[in-house]
């Protein structure tokens, strides 16, 4: 589309910035355009022209302004933050000779200006500020649920294109709030890079972390043990499944790994290990690889039955982390290959700024009440 209609594209995005705009300012003036309203707290008094540059082009917007001047908008600054990391990535690729006619075309056509080196280090600069600000700030309040995963990305160091381990920790707080809590880099998964991870989030205040869902990796297992004693670890059931996948022949098609995703489904832990029991007599002659490594493991992917059961679907995988991977894969794919990790780190912690504010303006993700009660009920019982 972009391709084909440059001009249609920006025009949408341009329109739909300078909505917000006006919105924004209805909200603060607790009245629209020409309303006659007794909540009114104040009277427009023109626009200014502002430019905002983004990946479509610039946009010419038209910044409303109060007759009092308190009216300020924070849609440039949160808008521009991860728009600046993808820009400085790119150009910095282009003025160290890493980059091709397409990530000219990019920087300098849907741009609309070049960039040199003294440009990048200043938006670089004032980036890095803000965004190390964000990943060094302290965690005084507690966070029972903690999701730990990573993903990889393709980094140039030294002339050699590898890949290098994105760590991402996501917390929710007894508001039921989600919080990104740390995003960095590691060369590889391992149990130091992990152990590393978690003892940086402890010593900027983590605490009161009660229940871990991870994937099973040996090192970060080994870390949560190490780190966060007394967590419960919940194995998540999505990368479980897929392991699963492991231990069928390849052409199997019949109900057995559907059968087995079922049990994730049942009201308490009684009833899925009752069908695990008949899922194993059904399918343990027939595929007798898969249901001895099931017995085995899949106790740890049912820890979330002990949690209050509406809690259940979003605390028995790491899906919610996986959807913010998602997100990262759709902006990181515009690159490909970073020019270092720095810029990668820059970019992937810009869109966990972006993300973590619109979750903390949105409603609740959980209501944690059920979880207080529970807690309570298991202290009487203790005593």
């Amino acid at each position: 589309m972009l391709a084909q209609e440059p001009d249609a594209l920006r025009e949408i995005v341009r329109s739909v910035m300078q909505a917000m705009l006006e919105a924004e300012m209805d909200e603060a003036l607790g009245a629209g355009k020409s309303e006659r309203s007794d909540a009114r707290l104040g009277y427009r008094s023109g626009h200014y022209p502002r430019t905002l540059v983004t990946r479509v082009g610039k946009l010419e917007l038209r910044v409303p302004q109060d007759r009092a001047g308190r009216f300020s908008t924070e849609l440039f600054e949160r808008y521009q933050r991860s728009e600046q990391a993808l820009v400085a990535t790119l150009a910095e690729m282009y003025v160290q000779g890493v980059s091709t006619r397409k990530v000219k075309a990019i920087t300098e056509e849907l741009c609309g200006h070049a960039f040199s080196a003294s440009t990048i280090s200043a938006i670089n600069k004032k980036l890095d500020g803000s965004l190390a600000a964000f990943a060094q700030r302290r965690l005084d309040e507690p966070f029972p649920y903690l999701i730990l995963d990573a993903r990889y990305e393709k980094v140039r160091e030294g002339g050699v294109v590898g890949s290098q381990a994105v760590l991402i920790a996501i917390g929710i707080d007894w508001d039921g709030r989600r919080q990104i809590l740390a995003v960095e880099m590691a060369n590889r998964e391992s149990a130091t890079s992990w152990k590393d991870f978690l003892l940086r989030l402890r010593d900027r205040g983590l605490h009161g972390t009660e229940f871990v869902v991870a994937d099973d990796h040996a090192g970060l297992r080994a870390a949560i043990r190490e780190v966060l004693t007394g967590a419960a670890y919940q194995r998540c059931y999505v990368h479980f499944l897929r392991n699963a996948l492991d231990h069928l022949p390849r052409k199997a098609d019949d109900d057995c790994l559907q059968e087995l995703r079922w049990l994730y489904d049942r009201r308490n832990l009684a009833e899925a290990r009752a069908d695990l029991a008949q899922w194993l007599a059904r399918w343990s002659a027939k595929y007798p690889r898969l249901t001895d490594w099931a017995e085995e493991t899949i106790e740890e992917t049912f820890s979330f039955y002990r949690l209050p059961r509406r809690h259940h679907k979003h605390m028995k995988s790491t899906n919610m982390l996986e959807r913010f991977n998602e997100e990262i894969r759709r902006r990181t794919y515009v690159v490909r290959i970073f020019p270092n990790a720095p810029s990668c780190l820059r970019l992937v912690r810009a869109l966990a700024v972006e993300t973590h504010e619109n979750w903390l303006e949105a409603n609740r993700y959980l209501n944690m009440d059920e979880l207080r009660e529970q807690k309570k009920t298991e202290l009487r019982k203790a005593a």
